[in-house]
């Protein structure tokens, strides 16, 4: 699914294969949102992130109630999407538009893929974290429609 805007992807599942090099790119791209965040230094917040994507999917890309795709463009990779299961209302974990592909409106034409992919397993609801400086993302989400179901806050002292 696609809007006029956002060029076509299709997803499909993520092979054995690309686990790895993905599995490194979600923990970097985590790390550098969480270790701000949380005021770690960048090897620990990238040693957190691998010990908590390991904690999430104990069984790689076969991990129950986790659903990982890569998105493509007429065939070519764009990007990925992460989005648990597990609870009532799914949530993604991970988006991602790769590094060559930035600013051509994959992340909306991700969202709205699988925004789809939800609806059609029955969801009615999908639910995401975002860090507070991560601007670009935030204004996709707004302009998704997603709307703030809670805040953190901090004050440097």
């Amino acid at each position: 699914m696609s809007s006029p805007k956002a060029p076509p992807v299709s997803l499909r599942p993520l092979t054995d294969d690309e686990f790895g090099p993905w599995s490194a790119r979600a923990s970097e791209a985590f790390a550098a949102g969480m270790g701000p965040a949380r005021g770690l230094d960048p090897a620990t917040a990238l040693e957190v992130a691998h010990e908590e994507i390991g904690k999430l999917l104990p069984a790689g890309r076969e991990t129950e109630n986790q659903l990982i795709w890569i998105a493509c463009h007429e065939g070519e990779p764009a990007g990925s999407l992460w989005i648990s299961t597990q609870k009532a209302i799914p949530f993604i974990f991970m988006i991602e538009v790769l590094a060559e592909e930035r600013g051509k409106g994959f992340g909306r034409s991700i969202m709205l893929a699988g925004e789809e992919e939800c609806r059609h397993r029955g969801y009615d609801h999908l639910s995401l974290n975002v860090f507070g400086n991560n601007t670009p993302a935030i204004a996709l989400y707004n302009s998704l429609g997603y709307t703030v179901t809670s805040q953190q806050m901090r004050k440097p002292l």
